[in-house]
C-alpha cells in the first residue's frame, strides 16, 4: 500500500521508509506527486502535523503520514520548538542543519542548564476528512553539547547528547539512532496503532 510522506525532507524519508517497509507500506514523498508544503501556522508540532498531513492526503488522493518535530530547549522555555527547521534565520543565518546548530550554540555561550528535548509528533490519516486521525509523539530527554559530535544523522543531531548512550545522536549508528529517536519512538508506537486499526 501506498502512503505519501507529507515532507520533502530526504533524511525523514529514509527513516521512516525503513521503519514502514515491514508493514508492507511504500512510503512515497509528497513533492514526487507533485504536492506542493502545507502551511504550518500553529504553535504545536500537533496541530502542525495534522495540517500536513490533511493536506497531503488531499492532494495526493491517498493516506498520508506528517511529521513535526523539533528541539525544546529548557534555558529558551520550549523553543525553538515548532521553528526549529528556520532557527537560524532569526539570527541572520541562511537556512540549514549546520546554520542551525551554529546559531543554537552561540545563542547557548555561557548558560548552565542545557537540558533539551527532541519531540516528533506523528500523524496518520486515511483521507483527508479522516474523523479518527492516528497521533502518536516521541520524545527524547539529553543536554546540548558545547561542540557538534558525530557525522550520522541530520537537523541537532550533533549537538545532543543522549544520557544513556553516552554519545550524541549523530555518534550513534544509524540503526540504533533511528530505534531510539523522537521520531523513532513516535513511529513505533505509530506502528502499532496502524497495525491495530488500518490492517
Amino acid at each position: 500500500m501506498k502512503i505519501i510522506l507529507a515532507s520533502n525532507n530526504r533524511g525523514k524519508l529514509l527513516e521512516l521508509h525503513d521503519m514502514l517497509a515491514p508493514l508492507g507500506f511504500d512510503l512515497i514523498a509528497q513533492g514526487s506527486l507533485g504536492i506542493s508544503e502545507a502551511a504550518e501556522p500553529f504553535d504545536t508540532f500537533l496541530e502542525n502535523a495534522l495540517a500536513k498531513a490533511r493536506h497531503a492526503a488531499l492532494h495526493g488522493g491517498l493516506p498520508a503520514l506528517a511529521d513535526d518535530a523539533g528541539l525544546c530547549v529548557d534555558a529558551f522555555g520550549g523553543l525553538p520548538g515548532v521553528q526549529t527547521a528556520f532557527y537560524a534565520t532569526q539570527f541572520g543565518y541562511a537556512k540549514s542543519d549546520d546554520n542551525n546548530v551554529r546559531a543554537l550554540l552561540e545563542q547557548m555561550q555561557g548558560i548552565q542548564n542545557r537540558r533539551a528535548a527532541m519531540v516528533s509528533a506523528l500523524v496518520a490519516v486515511r483521507s483527508a476528512h479522516d474523523p479518527e486521525p492516528l497521533v502518536a509523539v516521541g520524545r527524547v530527554t539529553g543536554y546540548i553539547t558545547n561542540e557538534p559530535a558525530g557525522s550520522n544523522g541530520f537537523g541537532f543531531d550533533p549537538v545532543m547528547f543522549i544520557p544513556e548512550f553516552g554519545q550524541t545522536f549523530a555518534q550513534l549508528p544509524v540503526d540504533v539512532k533511528n530505534a531510539n529517536s523522537h521520531r523513532g519512538r513516535a513511529m513505533h508506537a505509530m506502528m502499532n496503532l496502524i497495525r491495530e486499526r488500518w490492517l
